[in-house]
């Protein structure tokens, strides 16, 4: 019987913290007879934290920026509240390889509790699957709305969180560039449903293609692929895509195979930001894949189309847009000073200096440019190292007697934030990949190409996995596609 009490002991005091909430808990108010505007005001959600408790830091985001940092926090010193619209992180290097069955989805998703277990264990820590709508950063509180799903689901539910340190981790929106139609008919590759989505929309266009009386036109359009933008994701896209093509479609899809073709529409040169040698060792490669290579700016996007400022129209029937990212509606909305691009600026210390006990990491913020620092590029490795240096700062405020709102004014701030760039790789299908080693575009470095690369990539990225679990998944998945090919399976 002992047993048992201490395996109920977690969820036990997590029950009782429920209790914290204003007036009742956040879940109880969640119940459809808690649906008046005076329960509202009511339910508010999480008080001020107590003297004898511990202070509470509010991360908002689930990305590199994000879960770096609630990875690293020390859960001695501060309660955890993460919110976030989902309840995961995303290897996004692997993402790619997702769409076309090189690897399963969840091997590329990390539970925000595993990675830090505080968050399901600690009477005080939280995870709230909701977006943030608005700071009060007099009050220090957040504003936030829960996120539902489908017609039968409940009300969005808004309650508040207070805080006594606040990181904007948000990430940024991806770039459109005003185009009409992108929204509506392009499919983004930012997210877990975003690879499903292109994966399901691959197959039934597969599928659809083999069917008795479609014409010729109808189905060259249905299974010409269109990728825009030729940056590191739209690029190894399309080098996943050929594999898939060359390697699954020929064999298993015979009748079509011969009218399926990937163009990559890019408006400058692909890989910009990569070796000279490099960029024309890809082009070739790709070349060589079946990938058309297409130098245009996209005008207008339409159902079964796309338009160019030439004037030239593009039939498709899958359209995967990758042109980088820009600053959400949120960070716009939040009206803090902002960096050159539009990001929340922050100082040298990745403060937002004109407000107390708020910090903005990964993709959504930017160097001041008081501070004479260039705005850093929206990268994986950017946001980890910010969320790494963070968590540290913060804990050693916390440690300092600084952990509480507004009582960190004469603690010391240590060394400024330094990132130096450890390099950039790049898959381009064909077992070949990119590796450039260099600390920027016009510094002198390393850089491979081929197969040799392909294994570094591949062993680089397996390290960087966040778990042993996922690491298992991603080997395994790799092994599977290798030996039997990829899944073709539309579910």
């Amino acid at each position: 019987m002992s047993f048992f009490r201490n395996l109920l002991k977690p969820s036990i005091l997590k029950s009782k913290t429920q209790f914290q909430f204003s007036s009742s808990t956040l879940y109880t108010s969640l119940s459809p007879t808690y649906s008046t505007s005076a329960a509202v005001t009511r339910h508010a959600g999480l008080e001020p934290t107590k003297p004898n408790e511990k202070p509470r830091l509010v991360v908002l985001g689930s990305g590199w920026a994000g879960c770096r940092l609630i990875k690293e926090i020390d859960t001695k010193l501060y309660d955890i509240v993460c919110v976030s619209p989902r309840n995961h992180m995303v290897f996004t290097p692997l993402l790619a390889s997702t769409c076309v069955g090189t690897l399963e989805f969840r091997s590329v998703a990390e539970p925000i509790g595993r990675i830090q277990p505080a968050i399901s264990r600690e009477p005080g820590s939280y995870y709230f699957l909701a977006n943030c709508t608005s700071v009060d950063t007099k009050d220090h509180v957040v504003h936030c709305e829960t996120v539902t799903e489908g017609a039968q689901s409940l009300d969005p539910w808004k309650f508040k969180i207070s805080y006594d340190k606040l990181v904007v981790a948000s990430g940024a929106e991806a770039s459109t560039f005003g185009i009409q139609g992108v929204h509506k008919h392009a499919i983004f590759l930012r997210e877990v449903h975003h690879a499903q989505e292109i994966r399901r929309k691959l197959l039934l266009n597969l599928m659809l293609s083999d069917i008795p009386g479609i014409s010729e036109e109808e189905k060259k359009r249905l299974l010409h692929c269109v990728v825009v933008g030729g940056g590191p994701t739209g690029v190894e896209f399309s080098g996943e895509l050929s594999d898939f093509i060359m390697k699954d479609v020929s064999q298993r899809y015979a009748h079509v195979k011969d009218y399926i073709h990937v163009t990559l529409i890019e408006a400058n040169e692909i890989l910009s930001s990569f070796d000279d040698r490099l960029r024309h060792y890809a082009v070739k490669q790709l070349t060589k894949s079946g990938v058309r290579l297409v130098r245009g700016i996209v005008k207008d996007v339409q159902p079964d189309k796309i338009v160019l400022s030439d004037g030239s129209e593009v039939p498709y029937g899958l359209l995967v847009w990758s042109t980088g990212v820009g600053p959400s509606t949120f960070v716009k909305n939040l009206g803090l000073p902002t960096s050159p691009g539009g990001r929340i600026g922050i100082d040298d210390w990745l403060r937002i200096p004109s407000v107390q006990d708020m910090y903005a990491i990964g993709d959504c913020a930017g160097f001041l440019e008081s501070t004479g620092k260039p705005v850093l590029p929206a990268l994986a490795q950017v946001a980890e190292r910010q969320g790494k240096y963070l968590a540290n700062f913060l804990n050693k405020i916390g440690k300092a007697g600084g952990g509480r709102a507004n009582s960190a004014e004469d603690v010391d701030m240590g060394e400024p934030f330094v990132y130096k760039h450890l390099g950039s790789m790049a898959t381009i299908g064909s077992y070949k990949a990119l590796v450039d080693l260099r600390q920027s575009k016009e510094a002198k470095g390393l850089s491979l190409k081929g197969f040799p690369s392909w294994f570094i990539w591949r062993s680089a990225y397996l390290t960087r996995v966040l778990s042993w679990r996922n690491r298992l998944y991603v080997a395994i998945n790799w092994l599977t596609t290798f030996l039997f090919g990829r899944d073709i399976s539309r579910i």
